[in-house]
């Protein structure tokens, strides 16, 4: 009625004949329940519309009416009629990222809105529809809703809210349960219809999904992917392909990238080469590129320079159009994003798009660098260094002294030591029995070995002169080497072969084909490093290099679980069984309360830890090519002493000449015997705890019952002397059988 009185004669006569004829559908008054009304009727309907579906814009507008709760639109506009018809048959439109839950709340602040005028109720969600056009590009069209012809109108059972129930729901947005509460299903109803309006906004959309994705977390996996698809949005290039390469500016050559891990270059995968004839044409790129390096048309390019390189690899892969962006962080350089595509679609305008986006990429690409520089100085740490993560605090506060705000090393000199005091050492190890022994059985077994290869050769080799000698030579080296290797007896033979066999060998190879086979042969089964035979030790060494590499992982895996009670410093040194030394004290962590229950705590567990290790061990003894036996110890030492990190060594040592025994005893307790006595102290099946005072033979006593109660030990126990040492004497041991039952 409204458009009746305007001043317009003759519009407000055709809407009075609409109005008019409106009579016949009295469906349309009073509501309608079926869409199959609609398209009945939908000729008339769309002359009822048509004051706001003008025709003349049809072409232009993305528009429909669309009904409440339905997905179905209606009188379509001819645009959004092509751009559904161009999605394909089975596409169905549907909101991104829908939520039923978030949807429930939206329309109750529509209620609260509309009905009862509160006007920060409005959530501000946004509808996109994802639609694929017919190139298969991913557009994005984002909905505004005109709700003027809707009416909301309050159920049977229906609440009218209070103030503070309002402020309860606006100050509890998430909360779904209260929402349900206050607006119970089926409490309210929406009558008439609403349009929307859809526009374009595939770049905005895509430029925001990409924000998103590389800023939301560290997770990189799905960058390759989503770039890409992003991309090709963004640039609207239905074949557009991403990829990233390190380059080398001096050189004017591409390098590998740890990106490439994640997004793959394909420049550098190909490995161009170059040479001096097309250096110049090559370089060009590389000395160019300031922010971007463009080929918008590659064809016509390689005709132009057939022998520039990177032009040739573009036009063979057929590329025809490409772009290259500098990957800059400050004054760093990166690495370059490579955009091609196969039709001539990359161009100066389309670098104006990645402008918007490339500040986020590279601080992505600067945030995966850093990831990968902090992994390689956290392995360096862990592997190659003897800087526990319990002392690490202390050599950082140290060198911040010494380093600006911008990383620059301010002052080189006057750098304090790093030492810490007053802390109880421990010491353990699990020492493989007799290696040196098995070390040299294995030896001579090669040693002879090859012996009785090298007499087989001699004796069966086709040639006119006589080996006398050398056979008698080997006889006795045979006869020397059987359970008598002395320091230099391997030395001594392979120095023999070099100058005596193996000259003599080289002249028989050539004498006939049989020769140059046997002596072939014998070379064969050669070790690559060694030079010789290397059967028996390998046996060893692997053996021996399976046990070292069991049984530190799993004393590490232990200790660090340990060190969430109070930290203590933690290294282990692999030699001929794995070794370990531990310093607890309140210097360590100064920032903590620190008692002496810590010590009590950390002695049982190194205890436990040991008899944990021999039974790894006997769970992997059966996997050995070489069958060991390991011992294992532990010295108690009661006096606090210190330690300093030495510089020249890059490792901590106990510090000052009054701590030096500490160190004397741990290198000579292994090879004690029992006092009056050839008995070795060590034995195998049993830990060996070494101490000099009768309270520490009480305490770990009382340590063994905790042990023998969990089931890691039996009640064998025995308490002996050990022979006097060098400079020490008055040493005692508790030897405590393990339950490997």
């Amino acid at each position: 009625m409204q458009l009746l009185a305007k001043q317009d004669v003759h519009f407000a006569h055709q809407q009075k004949e609409i109005l008019e004829e409106l009579q016949n559908y009295p469906e349309l008054i009073s509501g309608i329940e079926d869409t199959d009304y609609l398209e009945e009727n939908k000729i008339f309907i769309k002359r009822l519309l048509s004051f706001i579906f003008p025709a003349v814009l049809t072409k232009n507008e993305i528009k429909a009416v669309s009904l409440p709760y339905i997905n179905y639109i209606y009188n379509p506009t001819e645009r959004l009629q092509n751009i559904l018809y161009n999605a394909g048959p089975d596409f169905s439109l549907s909101f991104r990222d829908y939520d039923p839950q978030q949807f429930y709340i939206l329309s109750c602040c529509i209620i609260l809105q509309s009905y009862f005028g509160v006007s920060t109720a409005n959530p501000g969600f946004s509808f996109i529809f994802d639609i694929p056009a017919k190139n298969g590009i991913i557009n994005h069209f984002r909905i505004l809703n005109n709700a003027d012809f809707i009416k909301i109108k309050p159920a049977a059972n229906s609440k009218i809210l209070k103030q503070d129930e309002i402020e309860d729901l606006l100050n509890n947005f998430d909360n779904f349960d209260l929402w349900l509460e206050k607006f119970p299903p089926n409490s309210w109803s929406l009558e008439g219809f609403a349009i929307i309006n859809m526009y374009n906004a595939t770049k905005e959309v895509a430029m925001s999904n990409l924000k998103g994705r590389l800023l939301q977390n560290n997770d990189t996996s799905f960058l390759m992917g989503e770039l890409t698809t992003i991309f090709r949005s963004i640039f609207q290039i239905k074949d557009l392909e991403i990829g990233y390469t390190g380059i080398d500016l001096s050189k004017g050559t591409f390098v590998a990238s740890p990106i490439n891990s994640i997004i793959p270059s394909t420049m550098y995968s190909e490995k161009i080469e170059y040479n001096d004839s097309n250096e110049d044409s090559t370089n060009d790129m590389f000395t160019n590129l300031q922010k971007y390096y463009t080929i918008s048309d590659v064809e016509k390019s390689y005709k132009e320079n057939p022998s520039d390189e990177i032009v040739k690899f573009l036009y063979n892969k057929g590329i025809r159009s490409a772009i290259f962006a500098a990957i800059r962080k400050e004054s760093n350089q990166l690495g370059v994003i490579e955009m091609f595509s196969k039709e001539k679609s990359l161009n100066g305008i389309n670098e104006i798009n990645f402008d918007e986006v490339r500040p986020f990429i590279e601080d992505t690409l600067e945030r995966i660098y850093n990831t990968y520089e902090n992994k390689i100085s956290a392995i360096i740490q862990k592997e190659y260094t003897s800087i526990h993560p319990s002392v690490y605090w202390k050599f950082r506060k140290e060198v911040s002294r010494h380093i600006s705000f911008g990383g620059e090393e301010i002052d080189k000199s006057n750098y304090k030591k790093i030492a810490f005091d007053h802390l109880i050492p421990f010491y353990g190890q699990s020492d493989v029995k007799s290696s040196s022994n098995l070390r040299n059985e294995a030896i001579l077994k090669d040693l002879k070995l090859q012996i009785e290869h090298l007499e087989n050769l001699f004796k069966n080799i086709d040639s006119e002169e006589n080996f006398a000698q050398i056979l008698l030579k080997l006889q006795t080296l045979k006869e020397e080497f059987i359970g008598n290797l002395k320091a230099n007896s391997e030395a001594d033979f392979h120095f023999y072969l070099t100058m005596e066999i193996y000259p003599i060998l080289d002249q028989l190879k050539y004498e006939n084909i049989d020769n140059n086979k046997k002596i072939t042969d014998y070379f064969g089964l050669l070790d690559s490093k060694t030079k010789g035979f290397y059967h028996f030790r390998k046996k060893f060494d692997d053996s021996m290099s399976f046990v070292n590499k069991k049984l530190s992982r799993f004393l590490d895996r232990k200790q660090d679980l340990q060190q969430q009670k109070f930290p203590f410093f933690y290294e282990r040194f692999k030699t001929d069984g794995v070794e370990h030394n531990l310093y607890l004290g309140a210097s360590i962590a100064p920032w903590l309360s620190y008692d002496e229950v810590f010590e009590n705590n950390l002695r049982i567990w190194q205890l436990s830890a040991i008899a944990e290790t021999e039974l790894l061990f006997r769970e992997i003894q059966s996997e050995l090519s070489q069958p060991l036996e390991i011992t294992s110890l532990i010295l108690v030492y009661s006096t606090p002493l210190s330690i300093q990190f030495r510089m020249d060594e890059k490792r901590f040592d106990v510090d000052g000449s009054y701590n030096a025994r500490y160190e004397i005893i741990k290198k000579r307790i292994d090879k004690a015997h029992l006092k009056n006595s050839t008995e070795r102290l060590v034995k195998i099946g049993t830990i060996s705890i070494v101490y000099t005072q009768k309270n520490d033979e009480i305490k770990y006593l009382n340590y063994i019952k905790i042990l023998q109660k969990e089931g890691k030990l039996t009640d064998e126990i025995e308490i002996v002397e050990l022979e006097d040492l060098q400079s020490i004497i008055g040493l005692k041991a508790i030897r405590v059988a393990v339950n490997y039952n």
